[in-house]
């Protein structure tokens, strides 16, 4: 069986299934799949805190079914614009985790990942992303190793 390392950019993951299904995305589910297929050996998730509650719910959930959460602070600007993304923390982590392990699990639709699951394969790792696929980006579909279609069988 190999080993996993699976990337979880939760933020993208919950606007994305949002906008499609208006739905949220079961990472019960998704844990389940993957590791009845590869044993896990670290799961991160990467996370926006906004401070509420129900996002801390949500944050200890996310920790009960085994991820490690990483959380970075909501910035509201002055102009009304807003900053929180975790594309390089998700990056580094991937680049130092990825030599422990078989095969990357990357839970994304952004196409800037697309660079990084080059990079992974290039360095001998299968790479699955999962993401919606009318809201995932080309360019990171076409990258991975194999693409898992985000779809009604992994939504709440």
């Amino acid at each position: 069986m190999e080993n996993a390392l699976i990337l979880a950019d939760v933020q993208n993951v919950y606007y994305t299934c949002r906008q499609a299904y208006k739905r949220n995305f079961n990472y019960n589910k998704l844990w389940s799949s993957v590791s009845q297929q590869m044993s896990i050996q670290m799961a991160f998730a990467y996370a926006i805190d906004k401070g509420d509650t129900k996002q801390r719910e949500f944050q200890n959930i996310l920790r009960a079914i085994g991820f490690e959460v990483k959380l970075k602070p909501f910035i509201q600007r002055a102009d009304g614009s807003a900053k929180g993304d975790w594309d390089v923390g998700l990056t580094v982590d991937a680049l130092e985790h990825a030599s422990h392990v078989d095969h990357v699990v990357l839970l994304s639709g952004d196409g800037d990942f697309d660079i990084l699951v080059e990079t992974l394969k290039a360095k001998g790792k299968t790479v699955t992303v999962y993401g919606v696929p009318s809201l995932t980006a080309d360019s990171l579909q076409k990258a991975a190793s194999r693409f898992v279609p985000i779809d009604t069988a992994f939504l709440l």
